[in-house]
């Protein structure tokens, strides 16, 4: 049975786009229903359409783990996970026998899941009971909780909970403490943001990732963009766009 429709959930624009090109040289014939980028848009998307045969589902959304969209919508379509995680979770999606890529996602890999998933696709129920499987022998990520800094002739530790935002300048990653202080890291903001909490800290823009309490007030800018006024540096714009903006919505009102 061949895949007709798919709904592809990547909050990566660069990784969403390859994902769709990949698709359509596989399967000229298919149908991309939708991108969606967050967990509360792709609940939202999926509470009001058809299920699509197949769903391609980044672990590590903008505002948290994709599992959350399973305990808020009963999804019954196949999923193939995309996902950076670490041994043990790929572990756990080949026990469950749920399917998985690593980023950066190939071809050749991409068509052996397309295969599988069209061979199995008589056997609907079956995804629903791996995903529950999955989702119980998934362990939580340990996110970084401090970091060792240099210091004068030695080095000091600093609470990831101390910190109200990284940003970057010249290329150095900065990070500004909730004392006023700014302290150089040596992590890119790439980095940072697979290893800090998603509940806690949001990548704004390639520039900034923000902790929840450093956000003072949100603005509306043009085109569907969102500007954020920043404590400790009121006079310091950070601008979100049109495509995060929902994402940085939901995770401030969670």
């Amino acid at each position: 049975m061949k895949i007709n429709k798919i709904l592809i959930v990547e909050d990566e624009k660069p990784n969403a786009d390859r994902l769709k090109r990949l698709l359509l040289k596989l399967r000229p014939n298919i149908q991309i229903l939708s991108v969606e980028d967050s967990i509360s848009s792709t609940v939202e998307w999926l509470n009001n359409n058809d299920a699509p045969d197949m769903i391609m589902l980044d672990v590590r959304l903008a505002d948290g783990v994709s599992f959350e969209i399973f305990n808020k919508y009963q999804v019954r379509s196949p999923v193939i996970f995309t996902t950076a995680y670490d041994e043990y979770a790929v572990k756990a999606f080949k026990y469950n026998s749920v399917d998985y890529l690593l980023k950066p996602i190939e071809e050749d890999e991409l068509e052996s899941a397309l295969q599988r998933y069209e061979n199995f696709m008589e056997t609907m129920p079956f995804f629903g009971t791996a995903i529950e499987g999955l989702l119980n022998y998934i362990q939580p990520k340990d996110y970084r909780k401090r970091f060792l800094l240099a210091h004068r002739d030695g080095y000091k530790t600093v609470l990831a909970e101390d910190i109200l935002y990284f940003y970057t300048e010249h290329g150095i990653s900065k990070a500004m403490l909730n004392t006023g202080t700014i302290e150089t890291v040596p992590q890119t903001l790439e980095e940072l943001d697979k290893q800090l909490d998603p509940k806690s800290f949001f990548r704004a823009n390639r520039q900034f990732i923000i902790h929840i309490d450093a956000v003072k007030q949100v603005f509306n800018h043009f085109n569907g963009k969102l500007k954020l006024e920043l404590i400790k540096n009121p006079e310091m714009e950070v601008i979100v766009s049109r495509e995060k903006a929902s994402a940085l919505k939901s995770w401030i009102d969670y």
